[in-house]
């Protein structure tokens, strides 16, 4: 199974996992990197694990913003136990999608699962998008506290900020700021070097996602380490070069359709070669100029 196919077949939420899909994460393991202070990022390798997941430890405990899948939940354990001794006491996630909330049901029992209001909410009930059907989650999943704008957690020693950006990615995205550190993760509002993917049946939206991306820039300090949802460690100017990308997509789609040119005309054209460069993910330039093309109805 090739990673394209991988990544739509597992981006899903499932309430129980075929044991040909636990197979799937035997070979994956996790890549430790320190990115600041007491921030630590969790990548995947070998294979697809999820999204990235930021650590935070301390004297207070460790803290970790989303959780992969289920089956990763070992391996995630293993891994904080070689970063420090104390207990995993909470949980951010910064959306809804199962490789970034699927380790919840695993890791519930003992942390607090804190997230925005709509992934509480989408947790519960019956999501479908392009890749097909997600049930309701256990409520074991389910985030226990919930904010609508944003929420402060006082822990290790600073304040981690956990602000909701509406209708980017999804209707239900967190970035989370330790200020202390001053790393942040952005969850999947940051692809790094790839085009995004936009899930239009969860409210989002390419154009909103790029002027979120704007207003998180202008907040975050030039020396920031940036945790993107995948994709590698990065910094304050990978994320403007990213910024840059998505806007000069979208003019570009912008124009051709306000010429009276299709979806399909315009991803037979192409984008322009300085753009092409950023199809090094599972998203392709095809569904990239889907999502913005159909997100320019709706602004």
């Amino acid at each position: 199974m090739d990673y394209l196919k991988y990544f739509i077949s597992t981006l899903l939420i499932f309430s129980s996992i075929s044991a040909h899909a636990e197979r799937n994460f035997t070979d994956v393991s996790l890549k430790t990197i320190k990115v600041h202070a007491n921030v630590y990022m969790l990548e995947g390798v070998n294979g697809f694990a999820g999204g990235n997941i930021a650590v935070s430890i301390g004297s207070d405990g460790i803290l970790i913003v989303d959780d992969q899948f289920a089956p990763m939940a070992d391996k995630i354990k293993a891994a904080l136990s070689d970063l420090g001794q104390g207990e995993l006491r909470f949980i951010l996630n910064t959306h809804w999608h199962g490789d970034h909330t699927g380790g919840n049901i695993v890791f519930s029992d003992h942390a607090t699962v804190i997230a925005h209001d709509n992934v509480r909410k989408r947790l519960m009930s019956l999501q479908k998008n392009d890749f097909g059907e997600s049930p309701a989650q256990p409520k074991e999943a389910w985030p226990v506290i919930t904010f609508e704008q944003s929420v402060n957690i006082h822990f290790n020693d600073e304040t981690i900020n956990v602000i909701h950006f509406p209708n980017g990615h999804t209707d239900s995205d967190s970035i989370v700021y330790f200020t202390g550190a001053n790393v942040v993760h952005m969850g999947d509002h940051f692809f790094a070097g790839a085009f995004p993917f936009i899930d239009l049946n969860s409210n989002g939206n390419a154009v909103h996602y790029a002027n979120n991306i704007g207003r998180i820039l202008a907040m975050l300090p030039d020396d920031v380490m940036v945790i993107p949802g995948h994709g590698h460690l990065s910094t304050k100017k990978d994320l403007m070069a990213y910024h840059k990308m998505l806007n000069d997509s979208i003019a570009f789609v912008k124009q051709y359709k306000a010429d009276g040119k299709s979806l399909s005309d315009i991803q037979t054209m192409g984008l322009p070669e300085s753009l092409k460069k950023w199809e090094t993910g599972f998203i392709k330039q095809d569904n990239w100029i889907k999502f913005i093309y159909q997100s320019l109805d709706s602004v």
